[in-house]
Order: structure tokens, then sequence, then C-alpha cells
């Protein structure tokens, strides 16, 4: 079964940091842009950091600076270093990838998604 498992969420005080994973599995032919998505409570699911198979990154202003997207392709793994984080990153934080499940066949996926609070 091919899935995305994210992990590495907590709480944090402001000014903290903390580094989300994000890891795929099951049969695997291939695996494009990861993406790092957020949807705090009563909000919509906003697009915070994306990082394509070249490892070309792209960030939302919200995080810019501050977040850093990265992936290890030998593992099938995506990374989000947060640093400096505010009470306004509270959310819970999903992970999207395009993977190939066969020759040619590209899906897109969802992770479960991992809760980050950050106390003031």
């Amino acid at each position: 079964q091919v899935q995305l498992v994210e992990s590495g969420g907590g709480l944090v005080q402001a000014g903290g940091s903390l580094r989300l994973s994000c890891a795929a599995s099951g049969n695997i032919f291939g695996i494009g842009t990861m993406k790092w998505y957020r949807q705090a409570p009563g909000k919509q699911r906003e697009l915070i950091a994306t990082i394509t198979s070249g490892g070309n990154t792209n960030y939302a202003d919200s995080v810019k600076g501050r977040f850093t997207i990265s992936r290890d392709n030998s593992k099938n793994t995506a990374f989000l270093q947060m640093n400096s984080l505010k009470p306004e990153d509270t959310a819970v934080y999903y992970c999207n990838a395009d993977l190939s499940v066969a020759f040619g066949v590209w899906r897109d996926y969802w992770g479960q998604g991992t809760q980050v609070t950050v106390s003031s």
C-alpha cells in the first residue's frame, strides 16, 4: 500500500524549532514534487513549501526565511525544518506528493497530518 506518513510534530515555545518528516512507502516507481501544507482551525489549507524532484524550492511569504524544505531521494523522504516558530504557525501540517505507482502512472497522495502547536 502506497502511503505518505508524517512525523515530528509537537508542542514548542515561540522562537523554537521543529523538524517534520514525510516518508513515502509502498511500491513506488518515483517521486515527483513534494509539498507541505498547513491548516489552522477555522482556516483554509495553505500551501507553504514546495520542492521539485530536481530540488527547486518555493515558499509562502508567511514562512520564507524561517522554514526550509528539503528531500532525501534515497530515503523517499521530505523534510520541513521550522525555525523561529510563532504562535500563528500553530496548525495541522500535511505532506503532499506526486507518486508514480506504476510505469507512467502518477497519483496525488496526502499524509494524515501532524499537529504543530506553538505556545507564546
